[in-house]
């Protein structure tokens, strides 16, 4: 295999961050070709310095001017920066590049994600909200165009390893594992949650958005979405535990009674390897694991009465349709409402629970209804916060 060619949508964002790391590590055999960023323009220019990209993408047209203005030169070429949703969908096809890393966090990744699979790229897909907004769209570009989805996500990831080499029709049940939060074992008042404690995950390091929706349980019940559409199992035969100490990162059971599963220390740098080197696997800065050092592993039953959400997404999963995008846009508005403090912990499920109540859904959408569907739900949502 010749050097692969990465392009890293996402860059400055926790997995984007970790990526970069991970291809440091790698070495020569990896060339980063693209980044891009939103925000943090700082670190976009220092990743920028280190890994020499030909092509980055900002948001704002002013940030773009401001790279532009530099005159950077890259391997003898001036330095291409492209901008808002338009340079990121051209980022996401860049001729050169056959590996895209979509960690663009939230509906924005959408198009750009497709972007990468209509041009034929290897996917590594960390943006799960793009998924479940789209999976049978984005499923089926990807056969279309023969593009290779393969998931960063830890629960995926380890899900995928088990079924690699097995039939589908030989499965019985998809087993996800939660860490459950900061708050499933303890006797806090979830409506009294601060954002400070529902940011202190007890074993992930994350992203804001992310780590709030691992506290709410959102994030597991869009993770179920994600599972069978990835895998292309029903809903009803993915399951979820709660498991504490993050080591064991799914399951598969078979119809035969057994169980495959991936275990190893919580470390997102594992998942997104195994994604960037697929199908090989090399040496990485992870300790082994030592189930005499781990000792326990402890596993419950999710309580979906305190955690709503995921029943929430079981069931816009099982409507189908607009539904699961509609349940993404809600979430994703009032989670930022918590953050910016304008809403409870506990207002999440019930703004998400009412906009999806009101919503008359499309059971075949094209990709102007899902864009559609999910404004609609931001929308909405965001009269429910201010009401």
């Amino acid at each position: 295999m010749g050097v692969r060619r990465v392009v890293i949508l996402g860059s400055t964002g926790s997995i984007g961050v970790n990526a970069l790391g991970v291809l440091k590590r790698l070495g020569k055999a990896y060339q980063v070709v693209g980044l891009s960023a939103r925000r943090n323009m700082a670190l976009l220019l220092k990743q920028m310095r280190q890994f020499e990209p030909d092509v980055i993408s900002v948001w704002e047209e002013s940030d773009a001017r401001a790279f532009r203005a530099q005159g950077i030169i890259v391997h003898g070429k001036p330095l291409v920066v492209l901008s808002g949703l338009e340079g990121l969908m051209e980022l996401a096809g860049w001729g050169s590049a056959d590996t895209v890393l979509s960690s663009v966090v939230g509906a924005v990744g959408l198009r750009p994600l497709l972007a990468a699979i209509r041009g034929g790229k290897t996917v590594a897909l960390a943006n799960k909200e793009a998924l479940i907004m789209a999976g049978e769209l984005v499923v089926g570009e990807a056969r279309r165009w023969n593009a290779t989805l393969l998931p960063v996500d830890s629960e995926h990831s380890a899900l995928f390893q088990c079924l690699n080499g097995e039939r589908s029709k030989e499965v019985r049940r998809l087993i996800l594992t939660a860490s459950g939060g900061p708050f499933y074992r303890t006797k806090t008042a979830l409506d009294r949650v601060t954002v400070r404690q529902a940011l202190a995950h007890p074993t992930w390091k994350m992203g804001r958005k992310i780590t709030i929706d691992s506290a709410t349980l959102m994030n597991k019940g869009i993770e179920i979405l994600e599972a069978s559409i990835l895998f292309g199992i029903s809903l009803d035969q993915v399951e979820v535990v709660i498991h504490p100490q993050s080591i064991v990162h799914s399951l598969v059971e078979f119809v035969d009674g057994a169980t495959l599963a991936q275990l190893s220390w919580p470390d997102m740098c594992l998942p997104i390897q195994y994604a960037l080197t697929y199908p090989a696997r090399v040496p990485g800065r992870l300790e082994p694991l030592d189930l005499v050092k781990a000792r326990q592993l402890d596993f419950f039953k999710p309580d979906f009465r305190r955690f709503p959400c995921l029943a929430l997404a079981r069931e816009a999963g099982l409507k189908g349709g607009t539904w699961p995008t509609v349940l993404n846009a809600a979430n994703e508005s009032a989670v930022q409402a918590f953050l910016e403090e304008r809403i409870r912990f506990t207002d999440i499920p019930r703004i998400v629970e009412k906009t999806l109540s009101k919503h008359n859904g499309v059971t075949r959408p094209s990709l102007e209804d899902v864009l559609e569907a999910d404004q609609w739900g931001r929308h909405l949502s965001e009269e429910l916060i201010h009401g």
